[in-house]
């Protein structure tokens, strides 16, 4: 099944700003478009309002002129439903609300041709559910794009109980056709974006609640540390508290309440308090223009330790030792069979975030995952009341030796970075093997949908095959909720390789 011919004009219903942007991908690519809005005016403003963009593209020399008149003299607003009978495919873009949509696809089951594909832009709701309104559901399938549509290349094409092969495979064709990067997912809550994305979310509120770090502080870790392009607490006042709180609902609730996707009661208060973020000029942070900008805590400077004892390799932050000796500190290497961690001079122990608790232990401070440890800029550290603050202090002084910023955070276990990225990993098997997508589709779709700097397999590749397992199985005897349970899928990929190697741990 190939992409639909050009010449077959292509519909969107809903005309609000994703409405419009969907409408203009198709426009670009080369297809006719019809809009219509069930406000009478509406599809003329958005058919002006598209106009307008076309005209920017030609002046930053994205599009010729000539193309844009092609463009414009393609585009026409519809004045009811019956003016989309001559399309080959129709795509809503309206109210979040299961009873509008089925509705909507009912009546234009009636009026379009029986091959005519039909399909909804829905993040939140069912597509099976939605489908299911109809005579034929074969032909319904989700195509859902991401805001900006015109700029963000990710398109999940999302296959409802009872689509058909041959409509998913012609929507994958078609988004490709139009310059989008489509990946294919079964219909599940939050597809495979808003599901696996949760953590990213959840657990840095779950840091801010049990009073580890402030968002700022939380925010410039998983930036500096972790790679990520935005912290959760800066990307979600941009979203709208409002917007990403439903959407973690949304999920929640269609998994059955499941204990791993519970909303942020914190996040829920700042809701209610009216406090959504960037379009109320305030969320978790003070958005007015003459306010202070929050700072996250960054550690005094400290004396770096004389020397350091490296027992182990220190797994996925084996690139330290390089690190050291190049900034001058002498590194004497131990061989210990389980040894994964450092001994400072004062005997005090430097390790890895492991969802242990310093507090555990006689004198240990925990530091985070870091994508690249060369190039993170920042690093968190973990202590308890309990650490030496000696040992604290050669700790600090060691990563300000490298050239990084220190935050001591809480007795966190997993840290901020680690555990995130541990939970994200988890989820990313979980939807493998239940059928949702494929590892590649799910790492591109995690890279693009919200611009992570590694897809889950490609973390779980680097950190080795067991770390995520046994990081989330530490956490779990520590919080037996259920929350941090490894999923089924990711016992079996740590045991595989443990089997493999011949372990009978």
């Amino acid at each position: 099944m190939t992409a639909l011919d050009l010449s077959s004009a292509v519909a969107v219903v809903g005309t609000g700003t994703m409405g419009q942007g969907i409408a203009q991908v198709a426009l670009v690519a080369g297809h006719p478009v019809r809009l219509y809005d069930t406000v009478p005016g509406r599809a003329q403003e958005a058919a002006a309002a598209i106009g307008a963009r076309l005209d920017r593209l030609v002046a930053k020399d994205r599009l010729t002129g000539a193309d844009r008149d092609a463009a414009r003299a393609r585009l026409l607003p519809a004045e009811s439903l019956a003016d989309l009978a001559d399309c080959a495919l129709v795509i809503e873009a309206v109210l979040e609300r299961l009873d509008v949509k089925q509705e909507l696809f009912r009546d234009l089951e009636g009026i379009v041709d029986e091959d005519c594909l039909l399909a909804t832009n829905t993040s939140s709701l069912s597509v099976t559910a939605i489908g299911g309104a109809l005579r034929n559901p074969g032909r319904f399938v989700g195509l859902h794009f991401f805001n900006p549509a015109p700029l963000l290349p990710l398109v999940e094409v999302v296959s409802g109980f009872a689509s058909d092969v041959t409509s998913a495979t012609r929507a994958y064709e078609t988004a490709r056709a139009w310059g989008k990067t489509p990946v294919a997912c079964a219909d599940t809550p939050g597809f495979i974006v808003n599901r696996i994305a949760r953590p990213f979310y959840a657990e840095a509120f779950a840091v801010y609640e049990a009073q580890g770090a402030d968002p700022a502080t939380i925010d410039a870790v998983l930036r500096e540390c972790g790679g990520f392009k935005m912290g959760a607490f800066e990307l979600t006042d941009l979203i709208g508290q409002d917007v990403n709180e439903s959407v973690t609902h949304s999920v929640w609730q269609s998994f059955f309440q499941d204990v791993r996707f519970t909303p942020s009661l914190a996040q829920r208060r700042l809701v209610e308090s009216g406090r959504l973020g960037r379009k109320s000029g305030h969320g978790w942070y003070d958005h007015a223009e003459d306010a202070e900008r929050d700072e996250p805590h960054t550690a005094e400077q400290a004396q770096q330790p004389a020397y350091v004892v490296a027992e182990g390799d220190l797994g996925p932050a084996s690139e330290l030792l390089a690190l050291i000796r190049e900034a001058g500190i002498p590194v004497r290497e131990e061989d210990e069979d389980h040894g994964t961690r450092l001994v400072l001079p004062s005997g005090g122990q430097l390790a890895l975030a492991d969802g242990q608790t310093s507090v555990e232990f006689r004198d240990v401070v925990y530091f985070d995952l870091a994508l690249d440890y060369r190039r993170a800029t920042r690093i968190a550290l973990s202590a308890s009341q309990d650490t030496s603050p000696q040992t604290l202090a050669e700790a600090t002084g060691l990563f300000q030796a490298l050239g990084k910023d220190v935050s001591v955070i809480g007795d966190v276990p997993g840290m901020i970075v680690a555990r995130t990225v541990a939970r994200i990993v988890d989820l990313a098997h979980d939807a493998v093997a239940k059928g949702v997508a494929t590892e590649e589709d799910i790492d591109t779709a995690m890279r693009l949908g919200v611009n992570y700097p590694l897809g889950p397999f490609e973390w779980s590749r680097r950190l080795g095959r067991n770390w995520a397992y046994a990081l989330l199985d530490d956490l779990h005897l520590r919080d037996p909720s259920g929350r941090y349970a490894p999923s089924l899928a990711l016992y079996r990929h740590a045991y595989a390789s443990d089997k493999r190697e011949g372990s009978t741990s």
